[in-house]
């Protein structure tokens, strides 16, 4: 299992839980059944270690709705902002996130705060009105929610070392993910153009592919395909959060309804700003000859060998 170097190099946690890790699945067998199911049940341990940040969030949210007494005191959204707190800084105090990619986590927190302000002015939902943690309608754990997603994205880019074949100009795709980010303010005012922008995100994004390694195996996928399936699970964590009220849109007031599957088209678009602020420390990195091999099942025994740290 190659341990990335670099700006997605894992950090000192994760480095001694990959050896660890590797120890015992090495003696596993490489090929049949067995391997493959080896390969399937890493792949979910590292996603469910890549979305830690996000989870813990939203595990507190649930338990909140669930057992935060009604009566209490200390207002459940200053509770849940406290909580969103302790987990960024125990993230960091534990060295599973970098102090580099806590840069591009608060800069998730003020892009997304910035929105929340805007979103919640409108209407577009809404809070429960109490605590004092908050600026105006949005109490401060609602950036920590964003947050989840850049924590998400740094961290699968190192836990899977993803490279990337065919990456469109950084200068292009930050044009595309600035339209992106004033059409969700614009579109309450003049046109909605987010069925245009999808179209341009795919013919951007639409040739590239993105390989990333499991265990022993390096597989591909279209990146187009990637962000749909983020999408889909933060649409998924959505659901679980309007249930427990942590935020409310205006359909939803009457009573609880899964959210709309439109949405999905938002948090599409959402990625794509993601990704962007994400390349701001780690550049996405080309396949060398050997990985692309691999992932499309070419013969690498004339390959020079690749070099592997940790």
């Amino acid at each position: 299992m190659r341990t990335p170097s670099g700006p997605a190099a894992l950090t000192t946690a994760e480095r001694a839980i990959d050896a660890r890790f590797r120890a015992i699945l090495a003696r596993l067998p490489r090929r049949g059944p067995a391997a493959w199911l080896t390969e399937f049940a890493v792949f979910g341990l590292k996603q469910a270690w890549a979305c830690v940040f996000g989870g813990a969030m939203l595990a507190v949210i649930l338990a909140a709705h669930l057992w935060y007494p009604k009566d209490a005191a200390f207002a459940r959204n200053d509770f849940l902002t406290l909580a969103a707190v302790g987990i960024q800084i125990a993230m960091v105090a534990g060295r599973l996130e970098s102090l580099r990619e806590l840069r591009v986590v608060i800069l998730f927190h003020l892009v997304g705060t910035a929105m929340e302000l805007f979103k919640t002015h409108i209407g577009s939902w809404s809070y429960a009105p109490d605590g004092v943690l908050r600026l105006g309608g949005v109490p401060l754990f609602s950036g920590f929610m964003y947050a989840a997603v850049g924590s998400y994205l740094v961290r699968v880019n190192r836990l899977f070392d993803l490279r990337f074949d065919r990456y469109p100009k950084r200068w292009t795709t930050a044009v595309v993910a600035a339209a992106i980010y004033a059409n969700f303010f614009t579109n309450h005012y003049v046109f909605d153009i987010r069925w245009l922008l999808i179209a341009v995100v795919a013919l951007v994004f639409g040739r590239c592919v993105m390989h990333f390694r499991i265990f022993r195996s390096r597989l591909r996928m279209p990146l187009l395909l990637a962000f749909l399936l983020v999408a889909l699970f933060i649409w998924l964590a959505e659901n679980i959060a309007t249930w427990s009220q942590a935020w409310l849109y205006p359909s939803q007031l009457g009573g609880w309804h899964p959210v709309s599957p439109a949405k999905l088209a938002s948090w599409f678009l959402l990625m794509i700003i993601s990704v962007v602020m994400v390349t701001w420390i780690s550049p996405p990195r080309p396949p060398d000859d050997r990985q692309a091999a691999a992932a499309t099942g070419a013969d690498t025994a004339e390959l020079p060998p690749v070099s592997r740290t940790g």
